[in-house]
């Protein structure tokens, strides 16, 4: 693929030419409709697309009139926010003014995302073409995209540039970009170089990096590097544990069922002077509800009534799952109909968590049910829902 450059004026026009994958490299984070009844869009998204269309293409009309010398940034910004939304990488790569360092950062953020490193290489040699200096930000949005596609060569090469220019040192963020990619390549070898080189580089980590990697060695089960972690971050003394550090490590423990240890972290961040928020409710609904801990789960929810923390769509979600999966029909289906009266609005989840639960007992008429609100309601099918709908009906003895 080629970058073409086109510079009319005091206008500015880069995109990529013709060719290129319709395949959607992210499908699993942007799952794409597999066919017209697994998609329904509202009248609300329906709306939204025709203006973004619409804004863009009026943009584009404007940039190739010579009426138009000068456009506001803000609505270029509008699309360009869109498009990185959806992961619209070809068409947000067309610019109408003079881009600025922000909107590189965006665009090579979003590069990174849908897998398109060379153009992001291309998109950063253009600013430098340009004469414009990247910032801190523009180079960490490189690092990170080429980090998350696994050329970690690149990203240190990239990190080691930023050590010779005097104004784009690494910091924090940077590194802690760096981390995350690690964590979600699964890469965790290499975490403690990534510390090693912050030390060498006199970076200190901030609480956002700590976090980081405390929620990635809980998410992979290495509670003890998870619970080493916290206890350097606690002994820094500049960097706190917050809510965010509260939730992972009892969200580690209690999502492998390790209880006491849940509840043993639950009393030590109460002690730190922590208080619970709804994410953390919701994680000991979960936990005890997926280890048949019923009383334990009731005694939370009941509690949040006490203390007027609603429950959330999130929270009977939970519920439904954890009764559904149990095969508790019964008090599933009351769960379901309190959180309609409670005026909470069922989603895409409810409805597979329903129809899953149904589908097990063989209560074809339940799920016939189901699939009627559905059609009467605004709400997007996942692709959860075409598998659960494809499941072999387990069919009740007589």
């Amino acid at each position: 693929m080629e970058l073409r450059l086109l510079n009319p004026a005091n206008l500015r026009s880069s995109s990529i030419v013709k060719s290129y994958s319709k395949k959607n490299p992210d499908s699993d984070i942007y799952p794409q409709p597999q066919s017209p009844q697994f998609r329904k869009f509202s009248k609300k998204d329906l709306s939204r697309i025709l203006r973004t269309e619409s804004a863009i293409k009026a943009i584009e009309r404007k940039a190739n009139s010579s009426k138009y010398n000068n456009l506001l940034p803000k609505a270029v910004l509008e699309a360009l926010n869109d498009a990185i939304k959806q992961n619209r990488w070809e068409s947000a790569l067309k610019q109408w003014y003079e881009p600025r360092c922000q909107t590189y950062a965006k665009m090579l953020v979003m590069l990174g995302k849908c897998k398109q490193t060379n153009q992001a290489s291309l998109l950063f040699e253009t600013m430098l073409s340009d004469g414009l200096h990247p910032t801190v930000d523009v180079y960490t949005a490189l690092v990170g995209a080429y980090a998350l596609n696994g050329l970690f060569d690149k990203a240190f090469s990239i990190v080691d540039d930023m050590k010779s220019v005097q104004a784009c040192k690494p910091d924090a963020f940077t590194y802690s970009i760096l981390i995350k990619c690690c964590i979600k390549l699964r890469r965790l070898d290499m975490i403690g170089l990534i510390l090693k080189e912050m030390l060498c580089s006199g970076v200190e980590c901030s609480t956002v990096t700590y976090n980081t990697i405390i929620d990635g060695y809980g998410k992979a089960k290495r509670f003890e590097l998870m619970e080493n972690s916290l206890s350097d971050m606690i002994q820094s003394e500049k960097c706190v544990p917050d809510i965010f550090t509260f939730n992972s490590v009892i969200g580690a423990y209690g999502g492998c069922g390790k209880i006491k240890e849940m509840e043993k972290w639950f009393g030590e961040f109460q002690l730190m002077g922590l208080k619970p928020d709804i994410v953390t409710y919701n994680i000991l609904i979960k936990s005890y509800g997926t280890s048949g801990l019923y009383d334990k789960m009731g005694r939370v929810i009941d509690f949040m009534e006490k203390r007027f923390f609603s429950p959330t769509t999130v929270t009977y979600n939970i519920i439904i799952e954890v009764f559904g999966k149990a095969g508790n029909i019964g008090k599933m289906d009351e769960i379901f109909l309190k959180m309609k009266h409670q005026g909470l609005k069922p989603n895409s989840i409810t409805y597979s968590s329903l129809v899953s639960a149904y589908t097990k007992a063989g209560l074809l008429g339940k799920v016939d049910s189901i699939l009627r609100q559905v059609e009467n309601s605004d709400v997007v099918l996942i692709r959860l829902f075409s598998t659960v709908l494809s499941m072999p009906m387990e069919m009740p003895v007589i």
